[in-house]
């Protein structure tokens, strides 16, 4: 099953076939549309010519920030945004010798999972729960405990990224996405 969250073949097979891709997009899911932080590190690859962590985390950081910069950028933010991918790529080359599958695969368990996503630059608890889910949904990748570690986004629905497989649900996240910020607008205006 490949992955279908940008709505454009090639970007959503990057992020099948490279598992850095599909964690490097998820860091980029930040205020920024998914489908387009999604689409991010099919750009670096097309401007790079890899996706290696090992060859990310070695660029020169003003070469890969105008990389990232260059249009269409890889982010709203380019700048600050190719500070973090270098920052997750010396992680995962500093800690998991380069090959990110070890950030999920050496994972004891859900809780363990979830931390080892958490100590990654960019990645909240939400963010890292989101992931969790992604992986499990969409990867197969699903140690014991994953469900608790994902917390309302292991539940079925149209929550997050982790549910998006076609343009469809991703209208369906992105319609409970704006419905849920509204609801909590709602209620801290009669706060």
């Amino acid at each position: 099953m490949g992955i279908h969250i940008t709505g454009d073949e090639v970007a959503d097979q990057v992020l099948s076939e490279d598992p850095f891709a599909l964690l490097a997009g998820m860091l980029l899911d930040q205020q920024y549309p998914m489908e387009h932080a999604f689409r991010g590190p099919a750009k670096v690859l097309e401007r790079l010519g890899t996706l290696d962590p090992a060859r990310i985390a070695a660029a020169d950081p003003e070469e890969f920030a105008e990389l990232c910069a260059t249009t269409p950028a890889v982010h709203r933010f380019p700048g600050s945004m190719a500070g973090r991918l270098q920052a997750l790529a010396t992680i995962v080359v500093e800690e998991y010798d380069g090959d990110v599958t070890r950030l999920w695969t050496e994972a004891s368990d859900g809780t363990d999972l979830l931390k080892r996503i958490q100590r990654l630059p960019g990645f909240g608890k939400q963010k890292a729960q989101i992931f969790v889910a992604l992986l499990a949904k969409q990867c197969g990748v699903r140690p014991a405990g994953w469900e608790q570690a994902a917390g309302g986004y292991a539940e079925e629905g149209f929550r997050s990224v982790a549910d998006v497989v076609d343009e469809a649900s991703l209208h369906r996240v992105r319609d409970y996405k704006k419905n849920k910020k509204a609801a909590a607008k709602a209620a801290a205006a009669e706060a």
